[in-house]
């Protein structure tokens, strides 16, 4: 999904359905009678070769007082902020009011890209309306039957520069995962890459709400950059800010918290999770914060697996250490769950910090850059094969079914995170337990602790010309006989 669109606009103009015909389905209920949406509803929307996520809101009204229309009316202004492009939806039949021109000064103020469209225009009835649109000062309105998918092709217009845009700045964003290594370089060392202005390192913070985020990003920058507070969940959407830490340049992003998915029933809270899962995505490393009161609950479990099956470097912070008595008995307690809840991530760093006094922060950071290492680690083929055979030797591979694995060959494939590929015979016959007993090793004598590591198993190809082929039956064999006894 390369944007994000947000269809908003007075009361039954249209709105539910446009969202239902750009996402193929009638996912949200149409009547006639306004004010039928109440929530947020967001889906996967196809225009020609444009994918993107589409956002149906409740109509705007003039309240701004906690009524359910004025509630209503936040969520949809929030949904505003968080959309990169706002499609401003008029009735072409009812004409311009003048809550249309609130709304359409608020969107100028609060949206960088509104596209204005004169829905119900099908039809000469709607020709006043939609002259009268320009009065708006958004441009010319795109003339649109979201009923009947008249002018989509206009919108589709409209929307194609600006994914090209989005798309361009995703991919100027995106970090470098998956790199596939340079096999002219042999076994020569690569260095790892060294964050710069142009491209800092990407640091995502996670967690449960209130875990403290947002204070920590803040003493990180040593200003209040980020709001904060006791209340749970304050942080809405993925805020991005750049900044130089030790003299490393970063773009950190603040998460909103992520409870478990049973207990999200706000809308706004799904966006908002939403929101964060693309940040782990947008990441290098992804700093897991836990709550040093309640740590390794079921959803930070979750959230670190997250990011061990996206690929990224993982270092995991307690936060609010400065109100714990028993500190090495409770760090040791940590250690201990760490390793037997999170196999997946062993030896991955474990800092304790306080973002209320800034003590554990060059921990921290320190944790942060080793993660970077790591994740970039690359082994020499020699190194790789010569540690290969002692491991075999040590355990070799089980023969299921008479069969016996040989593994032959072993080399270096990708980093970001580092991946290895093991030539054998009958890759599909290597359990699961074998092969996680070779990655354990990796981690442990080439010193990749925490760090996500792919390993596959690939077949040779055999020069045996007959595999393959069906054996001959007895009937085949007794006729090729006979005929050769009586040449």
């Amino acid at each position: 999904m390369s944007f994000t669109l947000a269809i908003v606009g007075r009361p039954n103009v249209g709105k539910s359905t446009l969202f239902n015909r750009l996402v193929g389905k009638r996912l949200a209920l149409v009547d006639d009678q306004p004010g039928v949406t109440r929530d947020l509803r967001e889906g996967a929307a196809r225009l020609a070769d444009l994918r993107f996520t589409v956002i149906d809101t409740a109509g705007l009204e003039e309240v701004t007082d906690d009524s359910l229309q004025g509630r209503m009316r936040r969520l949809t202004e929030r949904a505003v902020d968080m959309a990169d492009i706002c499609l401003f939806m008029v009735d072409a039949r009812t004409g311009i009011t003048p809550s249309d021109l609130v709304f359409a000064d608020i969107l100028r103020k609060r949206s960088a890209h509104v596209i204005l469209a004169a829905n119900k225009a099908e039809g000469n009835a709607a020709d006043a309306g939609v002259i009268e649109a320009y009065s708006l000062g958004l441009g010319e309105p795109i003339r649109l039957s979201g009923e009947h998918g008249e002018g989509l092709n206009d919108l589709y217009s409209q929307l194609m520069p600006l994914a090209d845009q989005f798309a361009a700045r995703a991919a100027e964003d995106a970090p470098e995962i998956d790199v596939t290594l340079d096999e002219d370089l042999g076994d020569m060392e690569q260095a790892t890459p060294v964050p710069t202005n142009a491209k800092p390192l990407q640091v995502a913070v996670v967690g449960r709400p209130n875990a403290g985020k947002s204070t920590l990003i803040n003493k990180i920058l040593g200003e209040e950059r980020l709001l904060t507070g006791p209340e749970a969940g304050i942080t809405r959407d993925a805020i991005s800010l750049r900044m130089e830490w030790d003299g490393v340049p970063m773009r950190i992003f603040d998460t909103a918290g992520m409870r478990k998915k049973a207990k999200v029933q706000e809308k706004l809270e799904k966006l908002s999770v939403s929101d964060g899962l693309r940040a782990v995505k947008f990441a290098e490393v992804v700093v897991v914060l836990l709550d040093a009161a309640i740590p390794f609950e079921q959803q930070d479990l979750r959230i670190a697996d997250l990011a061990e099956r996206e690929g990224r470097a993982v270092v995991v912070a307690v936060n609010k250490w400065d109100i714990e008595d028993e500190k090495q008995a409770k760090l040791k307690d940590l250690r201990e769950s760490f390793e037997r809840l999170l196999p997946q991530l062993r030896g991955a760093p474990l800092v304790t910090v306080s973002a209320k006094t800034g003590r554990g922060l060059d921990r921290l950071h320190g944790a942060i850059m080793r993660a970077y290492d790591v994740w970039n680690r690359r082994v020499t083929t020699a190194q790789l094969n010569r540690w290969l055979t002692g491991m075999v030797e040590a355990h070799p591979p089980p023969a299921p079914q008479g069969k016996r694995i040989k593994l032959r060959y072993m080399t270096q494939a990708k980093t970001r995170p580092p991946g290895f590929v093991v030539m054998c015979s009958h890759p599909d016959k290597v359990p699961d337990s074998y092969s996680r007993y070779l990655v354990n090793g990796l981690r442990v004598d080439f010193d990749m602790p925490g760090t996500p590591i792919r390993l596959w198993m690939r077949g040779q190809n055999d020069a045996n010309p007959y595999k393959g082929r069906k054996k001959a039956g007895p009937s085949k064999l007794r006729k090729h006989t006979e005929g050769r006894r009586k040449d």
